[in-house]
Order: C-alpha cells, then structure tokens, then sequence
C-alpha cells in the first residue's frame, strides 16, 4: 500500500470526528442510548497508510443482544477481516494519495464513501475502474480489487459492512482470499476459518 502519510491515529486529521451511537434498553426496560464513543479498536493501519475504528461487530447472525451479549463480544474481541458466520462494520480513514494492492476477501463487502473521492479498481491494468463519492456505494461479492484515495492532499472515509458468505465458485474454481499485505492489518483467524476455511 503507498501512502502520502501517515495517519498515526483513528479518525484522520481533516475528517470530521464521528460519533457511534448505540441504542437498547436501560434497567427499567426503556429504550435508551447505551454508549457514545468513537468505536472499539482504534488503530492505524498499514504504517499510517489508513486507520481503523470498529464500529460493530459480532459473531453470529442472527445477533444475540439479550444482556449486550454483543456488546461484550465487540469490546473484547478485535475482528479479522470479517467475523465468519457474524458481521464486522469497519470504518476506514485513508490517507492522501493511499492506495492498496490489489486484493480479495471472501466476503460480502459493502463499502460507503463518507468523506472524500475513493477510486475503485477491479484489475491490475486499471481498466475496470469507477470514482465513488459520498454516498455511493460498492457492494462487492468477493472480486479482487482495490481502493485508492483520489486527492494527493485530503483525507478520505469509507463504512464497510462485512459479511461472511459461502464458499464461491467462479469457472469451476473455489476461490480463495487473496490479501497480500492487508492481511496482517487484521487479527487472525482460528483454525479453519478465514484463509483457512475449507471450500
């Protein structure tokens, strides 16, 4: 990943600062707001490249809430990628000029632009590309691909709602994840799952 960098904290400076909100109930069984922060995990990412906040996450779905049993889970447990057989929600900041090496995860990825311009590129030679701006959207079923920030001089942000999905043949091929780098950004995987996940 190259970088005009780096980002040494979540959120980056030039972005707005973001809130995360979560609701529920409160002793008497009211709805009530139950946390307001920044999110779990803040991290820099790649060198200062990119940096991290995850806003949600948990291990199943359908999502156990009873007790913020999910709450516990997204508090302690920093996720990979994607949370196999649960749901991660990542929000990454980018630096100017960030771009990442061509990659591939077996997941259900849907991106939003927040902030910014962000080019998304689906090969090597760059001719299958589009420019996202905020509030487009990428839905992305497990092709390779990459994100680039397309300001030299300002940051940019995406949300990313990551969810795990079967295993994927395309041409009689399973296809595998195919990270490069990136992978060392995120936590690992047990045994069998991630990479390791038997087609």
């Amino acid at each position: 990943m190259s970088t005009s960098g780096p980002l040494t904290d979540f959120p980056a400076p030039g972005l707005r600062t973001p809130t995360r909100y979560i609701t529920g109930h409160n002793e008497q069984g009211n709805a009530d707001f139950l946390q307001q922060d920044l999110g779990d995990h803040l991290a820099p990412m790649l060198g200062g490249a990119a940096a991290q906040s995850i806003i949600y996450s948990c291990k199943g779905n359908p999502v156990q809430i009873t007790d913020n049993v999910d709450l516990e889970f997204a508090k302690n447990n920093r996720p990979a990628v994607h949370v196999p057989n649960g749901v991660c929600v990542r929000m990454i900041d980018f630096a100017p000029g960030t771009e990442s090496n061509l990659h591939r995860a077996l997941t259900l990825g849907i991106g939003t632009v927040c902030e910014g311009e962000i080019e998304l590129t689906l090969s090597n030679d760059r001719s299958r590309n589009r420019v996202l701006r905020p509030g487009d959207v990428c839905i992305n079923r497990c092709a390779m691909h990459r994100w680039r920030n397309a300001s030299a001089d300002k940051p940019a942000r995406m949300l990313f709602v990551m969810l795990d999905v079967e295993p994927v043949v395309v041409n009689g091929k399973t296809l595998g994840f195919d990270m490069g780098d990136l992978m060392k950004e995120y936590a690992e995987y047990d045994e069998g799952e991630g990479p390791g996940k038997a087609a």
